[in-house]
């Protein structure tokens, strides 16, 4: 605030009450040769011998009259002066000055106005939060096909359901396009999506990043009705940098497939790590995430991470409830950051949505592989993927080029990095497709990438 602001909040000018007061009749009585209020003396009354000015007689009347007046005089003046103290003292203290104080912030899901406050927080209350961010989330279900030992020590092969959230983060001319964990939609033989408007559609996984556990899932716009059109929208993103300990976020996602559910709390700490084993039993280190005690149980994974602006800007992956000693663990869950995300969610975005191929067209590449896990990978510097242990002779795989030890990387632009998840990938691609593959290979201690172009084979004539 400004001086000029303290400075205006003066009382009342003094001698304008008193002007004020000099108009009534009523008389004021003065020593002589005394300024009256108008400016003009009195006259002086005549001196005694004693050297002292005579006084003119003052009846009781005029006495009593005098003594209101000079009251009154007495209470503007004070009336005036408790004002000018009341302010200043307001101004001191902030009261009666909250449009000047306190910054103008804008509605949730726009951005603040305010220059003083940190850009992760606003205006908005959790339910204007949740309100604002539910058009952009949707519930994943999925199933998928599980092998388990029987009692007589066979396998049996059983169908699982599986529960999770995404976030509508795109659309094209074609698809709208769904944010998730790759753990979520991980082996999924089908996969629905569920709006706000409790709408069901089947889903296609468009791409999946393993390493960095994302996940983009694509629905046909030629699949959802008008009315879902008209309530769904795409997640406004907000900077995850700007996130400091402390921060009031929300959290979003189908817990334990009841569906949405919103929960509350702050950011723990930054740039945690975490171990992580997905269903093939592969270890995955996510790494820089949001730590929050916001409730993150079964089934908000893919989900979403709002601040107080609704801004997206964590996607919801875990949550801590033991140590490796066995102690409980409460209210610690994690997501991964939005600015983290992004770059994978892009790449993942603009591949090529694929179903899954039928039988008679299964293709195969003719390698026998075996994963490199995370751990080698940290121990002797070879590269996550899947390294070749045999060509088929012939087969597609050594007619491309492709050669013993060879770690493959990447298949048509997607991350590779377990033989399980190549053989997933393979599901979506027909027999007699041709497409790139990259390949890490030693030479001269070091590995070098190298892209080789392979024409898949057909299975059922392998």
């Amino acid at each position: 605030m400004s001086e000029q602001y303290y400075e205006n909040a003066e009382p009342e000018n003094i001698n304008e009450l008193k002007e004020e007061d000099s108009k009534n009749d009523t008389p004021v009585m003065m020593e002589a040769g005394q300024e009256n209020q108008s400016g003009h003396a009195e006259e002086a009354a005549p001196e005694k011998k004693h050297g002292k000015k005579a006084r003119k007689p003052m009846t009781t009347g005029r006495r009593w009259t005098s003594v209101v007046a000079m009251g009154l005089v007495f209470g503007l003046v004070a009336g005036g002066t408790m004002f000018g103290v009341n302010t200043a003292g307001n101004y001191i203290t902030g009261q009666n000055r909250k449009a000047a104080q306190l910054p103008q912030t804008q509605t949730t899901g726009s951005e603040a106005s305010s220059t003083g406050s940190s850009s992760s927080q606003g205006n908005g209350t959790v339910a204007d939060v949740a309100a604002n961010a539910m058009p952009s989330l949707v519930t994943i279900s999925t199933m998928s096909v599980e092998e388990m030992r029987n009692f007589f020590g066979g396998t049996q092969q059983y169908e699982v359901q599986g529960a999770g959230t995404g976030v509508i983060v795109g659309q094209n001319d074609k698809e709208l396009l769904i944010a998730t964990n790759e753990h979520v939609v991980e082996g999924a033989t089908s996969l629905s999506v569920g709006f706000v408007n409790e709408e069901s559609v089947s889903a296609e996984v468009k791409g999946t990043d393993v390493n960095n556990d994302l996940a983009v899932v694509a629905v046909k716009l030629s699949d959802i009705s008008d009315d879902t059109m008209n309530q769904i929208k795409v997640a406004t993103i907000g900077d995850s940098d700007e996130l400091k300990l402390g921060d009031q976020v929300v959290a979003i996602g189908n817990a334990l497939g009841y569906g949405q559910s919103v929960t509350s709390g702050y950011v723990s700490a930054l740039n945690r790590d975490l171990t992580l084993s997905n269903e093939s039993g592969e270890t995955i280190t996510s790494s820089g995430l949001i730590q929050t005690d916001a409730a993150i149980n079964a089934g908000n994974s893919g989900g979403a991470l709002l601040n107080m602006k609704g801004e997206l800007i964590g996607i919801n992956e875990a949550k801590s409830s033991s140590t490796s000693t066995g102690a409980s663990v409460d209210n610690v869950g994690f997501a991964i950051p939005i600015n983290k995300a992004q770059e994978s969610l892009k790449q993942l975005m603009n591949l090529e949505t694929r179903e899954k191929v039928s039988a008679d067209q299964a293709s195969y590449i003719g390698i026998t592989g075996q994963d490199v896990s995370s751990e080698v990978t940290e121990l002797y510097n070879v590269p996550e993927g899947v390294v070749v242990a045999n060509v088929e002779k012939d087969g597609p795989a050594d007619q491309a080029g492709i050669k013993e030890g060879d770690i493959i990387t990447k298949f048509d632009g997607r991350t590779i990095t377990s033989m399980t998840q190549l053989q997933d990938t393979l599901q979506y691609y027909a027999a007699g497709e041709t497409v790139d593959m990259v390949v890490e290979r030693s030479a001269d201690g070091a590995y070098a990438e190298q892209t080789v172009t392979i024409t898949l084979g057909s299975a059922s004539q392998s």
